[in-house]
């Protein structure tokens, strides 16, 4: 079974398409390798793969625009606040045995960023990345808080182009917090100012006003 995005309907959609998406169902987990082998690392679709369900993304503007700028927000808040960060993109995050796999938009270790610097992450034997962030600007079909849930990723950020929604995983499940438990004395409405600015007065005077902010505003040296 094939299904895609319809196209937009001209008259009804006022923003831009973001995302390309195809998915297929029924497909095994050797399947899912074999294509990650012959498409390789160099390719502009994102794949996901989950129990069987397995959808193709292609980023256009309007998610790779959010996706640097979010990027650029959690490395300023990182650096700022003195913590150390190891960012992987979106890198594979394969786990056989759940029968899951995702390339999200952003994933980094933070808390963890020790155990897995200099090196490359084995899933099997190191533990997930902290933070994940995905851009679900388009329906998919794929349930990625169930997926990141199951492959025990403590922080999960997701943007519809309008709404940051954070999750924490507490006993195996997420619940939706209002503030990031990595980062909880950053609230959301810097976030979205930092967004807002982004779009009126360009990405670098926003990014220097985002680090003016966090320079008065640090972590208790507890957190």
């Amino acid at each position: 079974m094939v299904k895609t995005e319809p196209p937009p309907t001209d008259g009804l959609i006022s923003t831009p398409v973001a995302e390309q998406r195809l998915t297929l169902h029924s497909v095994s987990w050797e399947t899912y390798e074999k294509i990650l082998e012959a498409f390789g690392e160099h390719r502009a679709a994102h794949i996901t793969y989950d129990e069987g369900i397995l959808e193709f993304m292609v980023p256009l503007e309007a998610h790779e625009n959010p996706s640097d700028i979010i990027g650029d927000f959690v490395k300023a808040v990182t650096s700022e606040s003195g913590f150390n960060i190891k960012s992987m993109a979106s890198t594979t995050l394969r786990r056989h045995d759940l029968l899951k796999g995702a390339e999200p938009d952003r994933c980094y270790y933070i808390q963890n960023e020790a155990l897995v610097r200099g090196r490359t992450v084995d899933l099997e034997k190191d533990p997930p990345p902290d933070l994940v962030i995905e851009i679900d600007i388009t329906h998919t079909d794929v349930d990625k808080n169930s997926l990141y849930a199951v492959m025990g990723v403590p922080e999960f950020w997701r943007y519809n182009g309008k709404t940051l929604s954070i999750f924490q995983l507490i006993q195996r499940q997420y619940q939706e917090v209002e503030v990031s438990p990595t980062f909880p004395w950053v609230p959301k409405e810097i976030f979205y100012r930092y967004l807002e600015q982004c779009k009126q007065d360009g990405e670098i005077p926003a990014l220097n006003n985002l680090r003016s902010w966090l320079q008065t505003h640090q972590p208790d040296q507890e957190q």
